[in-house]
């Protein structure tokens, strides 16, 4: 069983360096999917995305791919939110709503950053803004923050695609720049829910230990895919995570977790296809 969290815990590592996410926002509905309360669900995906962003945001410093001044002011803002949302989680859990509020709030976010990100735009090319507005940045992590403690994510769900959308981010750069404000922002989120929510700590560590190699594989991977593709990719996933999440609903987890695990054999499976060409040609040339 620890081989398979290990497996898990490096497959969706993967998909947090590439994407520039936390992976709580899959680990948190596969946790669920396989039968974990929603609060313990969400601590353990806090953990475990300090795991992914500490190592996606080595690979992406190293590759340029980080806008410090923006990065910090996200996770500044993005840590005060984590402390609005803590209470409204906990008398969730308290009161026994968090069952069907949690998962209905992924379903409806998840669903618009997935047409957002899908939905045809004109060709005309979008600038590059690497100084964007104090306000629009401080708003934006705020948004991630608060997703992050109320869903148990990194909150670059939220943020990358907002990044992109509104401030102008070429997909690299807001891929790196957002898993620096999301180390901020779970490390507080999570340290805010351990000291009340027991959590399997082996578990944590388990699924950390193969975020750690697969975030740096992920955010390697970046550098192959030109920023549309990596968009597409991305909104793909959410309607992925989203049918799941539907399916969690009317208590048919088997297919959520079917769904999401297809999916992530399928772009794991065209990644590879891509790197094993790209080495042939290099080979040949």
């Amino acid at each position: 069983m620890e081989l398979l969290y290990i497996i898990l815990g490096f497959t969706i590592g993967i998909l947090s360096g590439y994407f520039g996410i936390g992976g709580g926002f899959i680990l948190t509905p596969v946790l669920m999917l396989i039968g974990y309360a929603p609060v313990v669900a969400i601590t353990t995906s806090l953990l475990y995305a300090i795991g992914s962003s500490i190592s996606g945001v080595w690979a992406h410093f190293k590759m340029n791919n980080v806008v410090w001044k923006t990065a910090l002011l996200l996770g500044i803002s993005g840590v005060a939110a984590t402390q609005f949302a803590k209470p409204f989680v906990l008398w969730l859990d308290k009161n026994g709503y968090d069952v069907t509020v949690i998962p209905i709030l992924y379903a409806v976010i998840i669903g618009y950053f997935a047409y957002s990100l899908l939905k045809k735009t004109n060709k005309a090319k979008a600038v590059k803004i690497e100084k964007p507005g104090l306000f629009m940045t401080l708003i934006i992590g705020f948004i991630g923050g608060l997703m992050s403690a109320t869903l148990g994510v990194g909150g670059g769900f939220v943020m990358v695609p907002l990044m992109i959308s509104i401030m102008k981010f070429e997909s690299r750069k807001a891929v790196g720049t957002s898993l620096v404000s999301v180390l901020m922002i779970v490390t507080a989120g999570f340290i805010s829910y351990a000291v009340t929510i027991e959590i399997d700590y082996i578990l944590g560590l388990i699924l950390v230990a193969g975020a750690l190699f697969g975030s740096q594989v992920g955010a390697k991977l970046t550098s192959f895919y030109s920023n549309d593709q990596i968009k597409k990719y991305f909104g793909l996933l959410y309607i992925t995570t989203l049918v799941s999440i539907l399916f969690e609903l009317f208590n048919l987890d088997i297919a959520g977790i079917s769904v999401l695990g297809l999916y992530m054999i399928v772009l794991l499976g065209k990644f590879t296809k891509d790197l094993l060409q790209r080495r042939h040609k290099e080979s040949v040339s």
